[in-house]
């Protein structure tokens, strides 16, 4: 089922400003795959003056023959011709197209594996190009390619770009808009499935329930979410097998740099550039306590970022070969009882997630934290959400919890002992708050529920 196009309100404005430039604009489109770059590009793209093309992994004498057909439907004759290399056709291209064309190539690395002068070839006409309004918008899933093409300062695009518009997850408050969910409450545990990738979404919402949809896309060896963590990793990462190898480490528990690199036998030296480079494609997230620096490495842990990946690497991976056994109605059961787990952990991030743009207390807060330490009594203590406000008058304190044996008023005195213990509340307001997956009622503690945290984050 196709999805309605969703958010994308700021990539839109943006393209959109490009594409009035009367002198014309360059613009570069990346994230990862599934994540609505094309579809993007079919909503702000002008069908009157647009030629859109896809390219794909055949040499390049095809390739060039298979963009001039589409330039041939704006420009008749274009096609006539055979171009014996990309100068040819783009010198002829920009000489030729009438005022506010857009030329725009989607899977654009394709065509520089297949020609890698074929940046330097683009760079030297946008150069040379005559102030008539000719466009040109580039866009690939490779992010690890179109970043070195144009924001490394040796790529021959480097700095020619009028927009550069990275696209990624949508927030988890637009999942209600794509599927059929019942409630608040499931929206969050499709979320913590699929994460905020618009194709998940479509491909989830010909299913009746988000069990029925495990089942059929990710279940199966021929399914066709089944391998995505590895296309994935493929598109972007040199050795795929160090990196699956770090995620999965990280997902099921290991969150020190120190406790990966001794499960995996190696020095913590070598993981740290496979490290930066999953934080940089926003599939490993670096977190630090409330209060604390990213320098402060000692204290920081690491986590897998993306719903999906966690999800995978926690309940798939690990049951890989009774999947190859054709066991997928047992571990579809097993994973059906043992989600709550992954679920909080998700909700967790939400909460913290959805601090900023909670109006709570009459205050503005800062994007939320977790925070671990030594309490005032010198004890271990853990805090899941902490936030203080614009003006750094106030602190907000909050647990989130999804499945819970606890009533809320033993999770809300729990909070009251933690907020006195609390050695960062000096001086300042302290608010308490409990993101819970059910409303309650507690005596000086704001709860806050799916719904609540769903209608932040899709604002």
């Amino acid at each position: 089922m196709e999805l309605p196009f969703l958010d994308r309100a700021a990539e839109q404005e943006q393209l959109t400003r490009m594409l009035s430039r009367r002198e014309g604009g360059f613009a570069v489109l990346y994230g990862r795959r599934r994540c609505g770059k094309s579809r993007l590009l079919q909503e702000v793209l002008p069908p009157d003056r647009s030629i859109y093309y896809v390219g794909d992994d055949r040499e390049s004498t095809i390739q060039r023959a298979s963009l001039a057909a589409e330039i041939g439907r704006r420009q008749p004759g274009f096609d006539d011709v055979r171009y014996p290399d990309w100068d040819a056709l783009l010198s002829r291209f920009f000489r030729e197209a009438p005022p506010g064309s857009v030329l725009a190539i989607d899977e654009f690395p394709a065509l520089v594996n297949a020609a890698p002068d074929l940046a330097s070839v683009l760079q030297k006409r946008l150069d040379a190009r005559p102030s008539r309004g000719v466009h040109v918008i580039v866009a690939g899933s490779s992010q690890r390619l179109m970043q070195g093409l144009v924001l490394d300062r040796t790529a021959p695009l480097f700095g020619r770009a009028t927009a550069i518009v990275p696209v990624g997850p949508l927030p988890a408050g637009w999942i209600q808009k794509a599927l059929p969910l019942p409630s608040a409450e499931a929206a969050v545990e499709a979320y913590a499935v699929w994460g905020g990738v618009p194709r998940y979404w479509e491909l989830a919402a010909d299913y009746r329930n988000l069990e029925e949809a495990v089942q059929a896309l990710v279940l199966s060896p021929v399914a066709v979410l089944y391998d995505e963590p590895s296309r994935l990793l493929v598109d972007d990462m040199r050795d795929t097998t160090q990196a699956a190898s770090i995620l999965s480490l990280v997902a099921r528990g290991s969150h020190r740099l120190s406790e990966i690199a001794g499960r995996l036998e190696k020095p913590a030296t070598a993981l740290v550039r496979p490290m930066q480079r999953l934080l940089e494609l926003g599939l490993v997230a670096r977190d630090v306590p409330f209060g604390s620096t990213l320098r402060d490495t000692k204290r920081t842990l690491y986590n897998v970022s993306d719903p999906f990946l966690r999800f995978w690497f926690r309940h798939v991976e690990p049951a890989r070969s009774r999947l190859a056994g054709r066991q997928g109605f047992a571990v579809a059961a097993g994973i059906t009882t043992s989600l709550g787990p992954h679920v909080g952990t998700v909700w967790e991030d939400l909460a913290r997630a959805s601090v900023a743009s909670l109006p709570a207390f009459g205050h503005q807060w800062r994007p939320g934290a977790r925070w671990w330490g030594a309490g005032l009594d010198r004890q271990p203590m853990e805090i899941d959400v902490v936030a203080e406000s614009e003006d750094r008058k106030a602190v907000l304190l909050g647990e989130a919890r999804w499945a819970t044996q606890d009533t809320s008023a033993s999770l809300a005195a729990d909070l009251r002992r933690k907020a006195k213990l609390f050695p960062l509340a000096a001086g300042r307001e302290v608010h308490l708050g409990m993101w819970l997956a059910h409303p309650a009622r507690v005596r000086d503690v704001h709860t806050f529920t799916p719904r609540d945290v769903l209608r932040a984050l899709r604002n």
